[in-house]
């Protein structure tokens, strides 16, 4: 591995002069890599899967993020900066975001030998300042998100500015490859795909549907479990909270947060839901893994309103898997494929009451051992490992390009 075999090159790294007596301690400087993110590094099961990557190719993560209000404290395993901005939304938030992000690798350069971005709005600090190494992955369709739908004008800046980052790349990642493809047309660029796929591991055990106990849902009916950490508009709560009252005999559980959630959350109590919607807050992983499999029916509504949404391929599709729990999904394209093709679920045009409605009957019909058996079998096709090799070629082009570019310099 070209990166590995020039970190023997590093020199070594010396402690301050010891104290009488002492003796000097002589530590070999590991390659560390800036993990640049615009969250607060809490939920993100991606990153969190990126660094222990980097981690076992022998680079030391250096996680980046921001302060929220409702930030927990940071207990992962690796040193985590998180940064305090002006602003949480609208332009003074990435504003913000792009000046602390440059001070803070003003400060910190000087101990990095590579920087890695997450998505669009962390990218321009790295690629200005020019002198290291930078790899980037785009988690979602940004210039085709459902923010800049409407606003041709933030749209254009946008654009404007990934035009300008992207002739710096050698090469990026993204998370399928609908979007991977689009990147190559317009740019020209080398575009890997590593989709956003748990690790494969033994499914959690659960007894029936006790585990939605612990948070107030009673079990007596089948359960349609909806999750996403951020459930904004077009991701389908609305439509599936729209669908709940005709499904008769049936919970509908939200987990996650965002505007739709928090729209359900207000019907909680409206007559026509019966008592049958619940609503939970964002869960950490492990505890979310436990409900996914505990469930009866997973849902995946997205809208194809935006280009992000139409090539999107959500995890939750996966954590579905992972948990052989059987989906109703609508007909976006990565995810409509998938579905059809290894008989995962069931998949609705349109997200109507009466579209869901008949999905859903439909997968609990047939029984859970039979969806579990073709669920099992795709999941050995679908996990973290099958396309974990290209974040070591990513790497790998981005440092021979950048150590190419300074010999020529």
């Amino acid at each position: 591995m070209f990166w590995l075999d020039d970190a023997r090159r590093l020199p070594t790294v010396h402690k301050a002069n010891p104290a009488k007596g002492q003796r000097r301690r002589v530590v070999s400087r590991t390659r560390r890599i800036a993990v640049w993110v615009s969250n607060d590094l809490t939920f993100d099961q991606r990153v969190k899967k990126t660094c222990q990557t980097l981690e076992g190719l022998g680079w030391t993560p250096v996680l980046v993020g921001r302060e929220m209000p409702n930030s927990v404290p940071w207990e992962g395993p690796w040193e985590a900066h998180r940064l305090k901005l002006a602003a949480h939304a609208g332009p003074r938030f990435y504003l913000s975001l792009q000046r602390e992000l440059h001070r803070w690798l003003r400060t910190h350069a000087s101990r990095l030998d590579a920087i890695w971005c997450n998505d669009l709005d962390t990218l321009a600090p790295a690629v200005w300042h020019g002198r290291l190494p930078v790899i980037y992955d785009s988690h979602e369709y940004f210039t085709e998100a459902a923010g800049l739908t409407g606003k041709p004008l933030k749209r254009a800046l946008w654009l404007r500015l990934e035009r300008w980052a992207f002739k710096s790349l050698p090469c990026m990642i993204t998370v399928n490859e609908s979007i991977a493809e689009s990147y190559r047309r317009t740019y020209g660029l080398e575009v890997l795909v590593v989709r956003n796929m748990p690790r494969r591991q033994t499914p959690v055990e659960v007894e029936g549907r006790s585990a939605f106990e612990a948070y107030g849902v009673p079990t007596d009916l089948p359960i349609a479990l909806m999750q996403g950490a951020y459930m904004d508009r077009d991701r389908g709560a609305v439509e599936a909270v729209a669908a709940l009252p005709g499904m008769k005999g049936i919970r509908l559980v939200l987990v996650g947060a965002g505007v739709e959630w928090e729209e359900a959350h207000a019907q909680v109590s409206e007559p026509e839901m019966e008592g049958r919607l619940h609503c939970i807050p964002k869960l950490p992983f492990e505890a979310l893994r436990k409900l996914t499999a505990s469930a009866d029916v997973g849902l995946s509504l997205d809208k194809g309103s935006h280009g992000n949404y139409e090539m999107s391929l959500p995890n939750k599709l996966f954590d579905f898997m992972h948990a052989r729990l059987p989906m109703v999904v609508t007909a976006r394209k990565e995810v409509a494929a998938i579905v059809r093709e290894h008989g995962l679920g069931e998949v609705v045009e349109h997200a109507t009451p009466s579209a869901v409605k008949a999905a859903v009957e439909k997968v609990l019909h047939r029984p859970r051992a039979e969806w579990a058996e073709a669920l099992s079998k795709a999941s050995e096709s679908f996990h973290w490992g099958v396309d974990e090799p290209q974040i070591e070629r990513a790497l790998d082009t981005c440092l021979k390009a950048h150590l190419a570019g300074s010999h020529t310099q």
